[in-house]
């Protein structure tokens, strides 16, 4: 068996690329893949938004997120990321009281503008929690960790078409950070 290139990702069988000239990933055998895979970007655009203050990364990642990885295959996410694949399964009805839930855990409640629906605009929590106090207390971090990983499902890991707006039930998810780290 020959070894293969690094940048050789196709099939030994070629065979199996039936639709190959009309999938937009040959863009990435002629070197123009920069236009057709952006996830990095979107991640560097998100974090380069949000600068996450360091003394709410101990909350991110008790609540089992690790910052600045990504991948597709379930497996690596769960060895990149620390993602749980093998817990409780997220599953629930979602009715919102917005007000009651925004105000308990970040701290500020949204403005109509900043909603669509049960959505809230990302640029606005980035506005409001992006930057907490330097004299913040416990409960302020934890505030500012909640709109950062808020922010971080909406913009990146469940974004929407434009990724600006994530819905609030996950919000209502991430109540007890060692809780969240459970979920699969």
């Amino acid at each position: 068996m020959s070894s293969r290139g690094l940048r050789d990702a196709d099939p030994l069988d070629t065979s199996v690329l039936v639709l190959q000239d009309r999938h937009r990933s040959h863009l990435v055998d002629t070197e123009q893949f920069q236009e057709v895979l952006h996830p990095r970007q979107q991640m560097r655009a998100f974090l380069g938004m949000w600068r996450m203050d360091p003394r709410i990364g101990p909350y991110v990642i008790r609540a089992g997120f690790y910052v600045g990885e990504m991948t597709i295959m379930l497996q690596d996410v769960a060895i990149l990321l620390g993602f749980r694949i093998d817990g409780p399964a997220v599953t629930r009805t979602c009715v919102l009281d917005v007000a009651r839930l925004c105000g308990e855990l970040l701290g500020v409640i949204p403005p109509n503008e900043a909603l669509r629906g049960s959505a809230i605009s990302i640029r606005w929590l980035c506005q409001q929690l992006s930057t907490p106090a330097p004299d913040a207390d416990d409960v302020a971090l934890q505030r500012s960790a909640h709109g950062f990983i808020l922010a971080l499902m909406g913009s990146f890991l469940f974004a929407d078409k434009k990724g600006v707006h994530v819905h609030l039930c996950f919000l209502s998810l991430l109540r007890d950070f060692t809780h969240t780290a459970s979920y699969s």
